[in-house]
């Protein structure tokens, strides 16, 4: 029985690339390179934004990183002044988030943003009461694909592993949610390629949020890989 749902926030319940491409591109400007094309976010991100950083530095002129370190308090600035930017929900997901909540099952986002924005962005998109848990960055839970954030979501909601369904959008959501024994779920409508979610041995693709009900319903803990072509 799955009791619990664990999103994945940036690329899976929000679309905030271009949150990323802002924050980032000022650092970039402000050491005299190119800023880079939103869409190149959709891989320079997903790792946490200081290397979404170092990335985009390599790929604007800077492979060693000589503006790295000096540029992530600069980003992270950026960042938090206005983590809002042209951030939206993906379409449908508000409204499937709040069709489990009856059903008894508890949510909760896992993100390698800083925990405070994490938390900022959860809430202001979807309100106070649909998350029970959301968990960013901080000192004590390291990024992931570590599994201990989403093993930290689960004992505060008082539930086992085998019992939550794990969604996210990339290699590294895939590598999170296997490492933490839940059944993992690849979003096809987010930052990365289906294949590198088959690739990463997904254990379940939707390509819409609407899916998310069937799939609780259909397919409960079993646990089967998605093969590849």
């Amino acid at each position: 029985m799955v009791k619990t749902c664990i999103f994945d926030l940036d690329g899976t319940i929000a679309d905030t690339v271009e949150s990323i491409a802002h924050a980032v591109n000022r650092v970039l400007v402000q050491y005299g390179l190119e800023p880079r094309p939103v869409e190149n976010f959709n891989y320079y991100a997903g790792d946490g934004i200081n290397l979404a950083l170092k990335r985009a530095l390599a790929d604007a002129g800077d492979p060693q990183g000589a503006f790295w370190k000096q540029g992530i308090p600069l980003v992270r600035q950026y960042f938090a002044e206005d983590p809002l930017y042209h951030v939206k929900p993906f379409q449908g997901m508000p409204e499937t988030l709040r069709r489990l909540k009856p059903q008894g099952i508890s949510l909760a986002g896992f993100s390698n943003k800083p925990h405070e924005q994490a938390v900022y962005v959860g809430e202001k998109l979807y309100g106070t009461d649909v998350f029970d848990r959301i968990q960013g960055q901080t000192a004590g839970v390291p990024l992931k694909p570590a599994p201990d954030g989403a093993w930290k979501i689960a004992r505060e909601l008082q539930v086992k592993p085998e019992e939550c369904m794990y969604f996210g959008d990339t290699n590294t959501d895939m590598q999170t949610g296997r490492a933490a024994g839940m059944f993992t779920v690849g979003v096809t409508w987010g930052f990365r390629p289906r294949q590198e979610l088959i690739d990463n041995h997904a254990m379940a693709l939707i390509d819409t949020p609407e899916e998310i009900l069937r799939l609780i319903q259909e397919k409960g803990n079993q646990k089967e890989d998605v093969e590849s072509d």
